[in-house]
Order: structure tokens, then C-alpha cells, then sequence
């Protein structure tokens, strides 16, 4: 994606990451290439080969594009058509790599409209925000806990300095060998931070992974914050699509990549992918597919469980250790998304956003009336509201009406004013499908890179060794899956960036590995 510095990256020590020289020869055909998945990472690698005279077949499940951020239409029973979701997810400003990708369709990001703070509120009342904060770190970091109720000084005074040093001492990937043994509630514990400043400016965040801090890589805690706070001067606001996902992001996407030659296969679920006849795979969907089509490499860009059975149901793919690396690959605990189509307005001080803590199931709260179209629109013609009720790393065997009623009450304890208002209309989706990340699995998860050198993964559960998370893990793997590839054909890669990949203080740096080292 070219190696001058995108728009979108205004922090002076973001480091970009140049592709690995071309090692094989290039072939005098275009390469084809099947990308299995078309969620984030699939799509990215997609935009990237087809860039570089590939000839790209994306396959997908499901009969539209965005993977885990893909919409579908619905009917409310008052008869509009309505677009339903998995929910709210956060475009941060550092999520380099993700907002290339968007805009090769969309140059501007119109589609996006920022939300300049969102608060974070405890059941107790306490409330935190993060407007008015300076960008840069560690001041960002300082002035938090200088004005913030949830770090008081008596409580501050019995931090443990030298555990909570570390945080400062972030590099990608030394800090998996010194933390990864330890889960994010052990790292928490060992800091000592103010009970509250625990729930409301990291639990918060540990359960955006969709995990229980208990079950979640201490490593991976350090990483998100440096990543998001301590790390990148970008700050902490985001933006959101000011549409639903795929007006405002997969539409225009995928009629730039078709442009590019790139071909789409939705509602196809690949159920294998076995040597070829003519070329090295043939790639075989399910029982309405057709023949099986071959090609000359595989992006393997499904989510955790379609690898697993994707894998499963190849067995000539990769080896023994490989293959059994990734029938371990967990997914995370269920996670919840309710979403209200309400007969009356919330209240109108009410954000878009709010983060909550304290609650056995609700952790956040959106208002979509206040930044998506559609929502607007109905909201505008019927004098109500949609709401959006989100619980993450809910039981194993969670009930689906036992949980949406929990989440319910536990909303309305919040919202008060929900408790009034009347259900026009509700969807719910409970769902197991994300990758969690617990403690001491990290050299076990796989990377971009197989046993083979023409099959690649790609997906937010693939090892980088890059400081990236969530939405941009996704989008950043099939950038270096593609990289994988056109290096193998003579081609020329993609440049990816990165917040920086270790702490952007030396001397701060120096001080916690004298604090990691000092007689205790």
C-alpha cells in the first residue's frame, strides 16, 4: 500500500513495516488465488493480491460480506426495513491498516463520523471519561490520574510502582515471553490499582476481547494499552459508521474490488481445500457449489471455528503439529447483542456510547439514533429510539431468553427511562465465534505462515508479532498473508503500519526494566 506515510497516520514514531523482498520468480500467468472468508482479514488480502495482478475468488458462508461485521436486512413489525448487525465496534484512529483498506473505496472516510468521548460508568455512579485528555503519552496516562475519581490519592499511594512500570515497557513480542504465563487479572492484582480505576479504565477494556480478565493473556492486556493509550499518540477517540456496515463499509468495498478483477462467491461455505489436479489446491464448497475450483494459493481468512472445520474436513493440508495447533484454537465465551426499536426517545443527554462496569452481564450501551442514518430515520419518523445492549464472556451454556431478560434490567437500572418505553420491535444475537487469547497460549497460536508456503491464515486469532488488536489484527494478517504470497510470485508487497513496537520512552523504558530487575 505504498511506503509513504498514509493519511492517517499523524504519530511521528509510527514505524511502517516493508514487505519482504520478492524470493521466487514471477510466473508469466496471473496467479490465482482463493480467499476463504470474506470478513475483514479475507477482504484485506483480497484488496492487496488483486492490487498486484492476482486474479482473486473471495469465498463466503454467508450471503453478504463484513464477516463478524456483516449486515443483513430485517423487517420490523411495523413494517420499515431495517439493516441488523453483531453490534458496535470502535474505529480508533490508530487502526492503520483498516482504514487503508477503506479507502481504497471510500478516500475521505465519509462513511466514518467520529465520537469525540465516550463515558465509562460504574453501577455505584462513579464515571469516567477520556475528553480533554492530551494525546501523547505519558501524559496522557499522568493527567487520567491526576483529575480522574477513580484513581484517588490514598489509592494511588499503594499502587505497586514497579509492576505497574511495565505497562511502560511494552515491545512486541518479548513482552508475550515475560507476561504471557500470567492472566490479565493477575497483572491487575500485582499493580494494585484503585478498585474502581480496575473496573472502569481496564476491566472495560479486557472484556472488549470478549474475556473475563481471569481468562485473558496479561501480555495482551499490556499490548491493548499500549496499542490505545500508552503507546500511540493518537489518543482514544474513535469514530463509527455513520451508516450501517454495509452501506458505509462492505458495499463500496466490494464494487472497488470487483473493479480489480476480484470475484465474489457469497452463501458458498467452503468444506474443504484438497491438492489439485491442474493447480496446487482445489478448493471445494458444499453440496449445491459445483466443481471443485483450483487454484494456485489459499488464504485461509475464516473465523476460529470455520478453521477448525475447515481444517478438519482437509486432511492433506499442512502437517501433524500444524493441524493440531489449530484444533486447539479456542474461541471465547458467548457474547450478547440486543437491540431495541423503543416507541419514545431516551433521554436527550444521553451518549452514543457508554461503557459500564460492575454488572454481571451489561457492559455497554449505545444509542444508534444518535450516529447511524437508518436508526436516525426511524427514530425522526416515529418519535423513538434504537438502543443497543451489548454482554460479553456470558456462560458457557447461557439461556438466550434467561440472558436477554438479565440484560434488560440491568439497562433499565441504568437507563431508568427504558423501563417506560415500549418495545416496537427487538433483535437479538448471541453468538461463539471470536478467538480468545488466554494466558500462555501465545506460542501456540499459529501465524500467517504454514507448512506450506502457497497456504496462508489470516484472521483477528493470527499471530503478527506486531502491536495490533481486534479489527486492526484482522486487517493487518491478510495484508502480510498477501505479502506471503506475492513475495513466492516475484511481486511486490504492501507496506503495513504499526503504533510504535515498543515503548516510545527510553528512559521510561529504562526504569521498568530496572524496576523488573530490582531486589524486591
Amino acid at each position: 500500500m505504498g511506503a509513504d506515510r498514509p493519511a492517517d497516520v499523524r504519530d511521528p514514531l509510527a514505524e511502517s513495516v516493508a514487505p519482504a523482498p520478492p524470493s521466487g520468480p514471477r510466473p508469466e500467468a496471473a496467479p490465482s488465488v482463493a480467499v476463504v472468508g470474506g470478513g475483514i482479514a479475507g477482504l484485506a488480502a483480497a484488496c492487496a493480491l488483486a492490487e498486484r495482478d492476482t486474479d482473486v475468488v473471495v469465498y463466503e458462508r454467508e450471503d453478504s460480506l463484513g464477516g463478524r461485521l456483516r449486515g443483513w436486512g430485517t423487517t420490523l413489525r411495523d413494517g420499515t426495513p431495517a439493516t441488523m448487525t453483531r453490534g458496535f465496534h470502535a474505529f480508533f484512529r490508530q487502526y492503520y491498516n483498516l482504514r487503508g483498506l477503506l479507502r481504497r473505496a471510500d478516500p475521505g472516510l465519509d462513511g466514518l463520523v467520529p465520537l469525540a468521548d465516550y463515558p465509562l460508568v460504574h453501577r455505584d455512579g462513579q464515571r469516567d471519561r477520556f475528553s480533554g485528555l492530551p494525546s501523547s503519552p505519558p501524559w496522557n496516562a499522568a493527567v487520567l490520574a491526576a483529575t480522574s475519581p477513580s484513581f484517588p490519592p490514598r489509592d494511588l499511594a499503594r499502587v505497586n510502582v514497579p509492576a505497574a512500570l511495565q505497562l511502560l515497557d511494552v515491545d512486541v513480542p518479548g513482552v508475550y515471553e515475560r507476561l504471557d504465563h500470567l492472566s490479565a487479572r493477575d497483572l491487575l492484582t500485582a499493580v494494585r490499582f484503585p478498585p474502581r480505576a480496575r473496573h472502569l479504565a481496564f476491566e472495560v477494556f479486557t472484556r472488549s476481547f470478549f474475556a473475563d480478565p481471569g481468562r485473558l493473556s496479561a501480555a495482551e492486556l499490556a499490548v491493548m494499552f499500549h496499542l490505545y493509550f500508552l503507546g500511540s499518540s493518537e489518543g482514544l477517540v474513535f469514530d463509527v459508521p455513520g451508516s450501517p456496515f454495509p452501506q458505509a463499509l462492505w458495499d463500496p468495498l466490494e464494487h472497488r474490488l470487483a473493479k480489480l478483477g476480484v470475484r465474489f462467491r457469497t452463501g458458498a461455505p467452503v468444506e474443504g481445500v484438497r491438492p489439485g489436479r491442474g493447480r496446487r489446491f482445489a478448493v471445494r464448497c458444499g453440496p449445491d457449489g459445483g466443481p471443485d475450483a483450483e487454484f494456485d494459493g489459499v488464504v485461509l481468512a475464516a473465523d476460529p471455528p470455520g478453521v477448525r472445520r475447515l481444517v478438519a474436513g482437509s486432511p492433506d493440508l499442512g502437517d501433524a503439529g500444524w493441524r493440531a495447533r489449530l484444533a486447539r484454537l479456542e474461541s471465547a465465551p458467548p457474547f450478547l447483542v440486543s437491540r431495541y426499536w423503543l416507541d419514545r426517545p431516551v433521554r436527550p443527554h444521553r451518549p452514543a456510547f457508554l461503557g459500564t462496569a460492575g454488572h454481571s452481564a451489561l457492559d455497554n450501551v449505545s444509542v444508534l439514533d444518535r450516529y447511524e442514518d437508518e436508526a436516525r430515520g426511524w427514530a425522526r419518523r416515529t418519535g423513538g429510539s434504537v438502543v443497543e445492549l451489548h454482554a460479553y464472556a456470558l456462560p458457557g451454556d447461557a439461556d438466550p431468553e434467561r440472558e436477554r431478560a438479565r440484560l434488560w434490567e440491568q439497562a433499565t437500572a441504568v437507563y431508568p427511562e427504558l423501563g417506560a418505553a415500549g418495545v416496537v420491535d427487538s433483535r437479538h444475537e448471541l453468538r461463539a465465534d471470536c478467538p480468545l487469547f488466554a494466558p500462555g497460549t501465545y506460542r501456540d497460536r499459529c501465524g500467517v505462515a504454514t507448512p506450506d508456503p502457497f497456504l496462508v491464515l489470516a484472521g483477528d486469532h493470527v499471530r503478527t508479532d506486531l502491536p495490533v488488536a481486534l479489527m486492526e489484527r484482522a486487517a493487518t494478517s491478510g495484508l502480510l498473508a498477501a505479502n506471503a504470497l506475492l513475495a513466492r510470485w516475484g511481486r511486490e508487497g504492501h507496506t503495513v503500519w504499526t503504533v510504535p513496537r515498543r515503548g516510545r520512552s527510553a528512559p521510561l523504558r529504562s526504569l521498568a526494566r530496572w524496576a523488573r530487575h530490582a531486589p524486591r
